[in-house]
């Protein structure tokens, strides 16, 4: 009974610090449209940055505060989670990423985009493609790393993941929106009916989640996947 209560209390966790990714910072986007340019493209960035860290912080020992089905199918091919526990993560992350896009469709629904990720017109969408992979990785290298190992490390993670994807946004959002996560795309691309590109999004970042996950036994050895995958 307390293994079913805990299951369901991650799964509600992965919800809302989902839908609060989505909600802070394609709202931000959406509240920098509307409203001349008031929070500006490093406010962007701070905004993914900021909520990340604080969702780590908030729910990270519920439910590891993945909040990316990226990252949930990094570690699933890192062996910290189970592909029977990463299917209900991922169901949760779109749950909650959806919540949010439809709450900004209410409330914006002048905003033709609501946040969603779409490759800059001066480049290809190969080259978004690319970048996407890049920037996934480190976030994903990053994610491995300081999840493992000592418990000074594991106490700074939260910084040290928002600040990736701080700097992720700062330097890949004008080119290709930063999105390093498909359910953050999937959401307000779907909700607001801007279809192109998706795939990018989609298969960008699994790629790099997957590409970055074995790199953790590279650097760290046998300290990075010494627990068995949670069940």
């Amino acid at each position: 009974m307390n293994y079913i209560k805990y299951e369901i209390n991650s799964l509600i966790a992965e919800v809302i610090g989902t839908f609060a990714l989505v909600f802070f910072g394609c709202g931000a986007i959406i509240v920098n449209n509307l409203f001349g340019g008031v929070i500006g493209h490093f406010g962007i960035a701070m905004a993914f940055g900021v909520i990340v860290m604080a969702m780590i912080y908030s729910i990270g020992n519920i439910s590891g505060a993945h909040l990316n089905p990226a990252v949930t199918i990094g570690f699933v091919v890192a062996g910290r989670i189970k592909v029977k526990k990463a299917v209900p993560y991922i169901i949760a992350q779109l749950l909650g990423a959806f919540i949010a896009s439809s709450v900004h469709k209410l409330a914006f629904p002048q905003h033709a985009t609501l946040g969603a990720t779409l490759p800059a017109t001066s480049i290809t969408p190969i080259f978004a493609f690319i970048v996407e992979i890049v920037l996934t990785f480190v976030l994903m290298f990053v994610i491995v790393n300081v999840s493992s190992g000592h418990k000074e490390k594991g106490i700074m993670a939260g910084v040290a993941i928002g600040a990736t994807v701080f700097l992720a946004a700062l330097v890949g959002g004008p080119l290709c929106g930063a999105s390093m996560n498909p359910a953050r795309s999937l959401a307000p691309t779907i909700v607001s009916l801007n279809l192109q590109h998706l795939w990018l999004y989609i298969v960008g970042p699994i790629i790099g989640a997957v590409l970055a996950a074995p790199m953790c036994r590279v650097i760290q050895g046998k300290e990075c996947c010494h627990v068995n995958a949670v069940e």
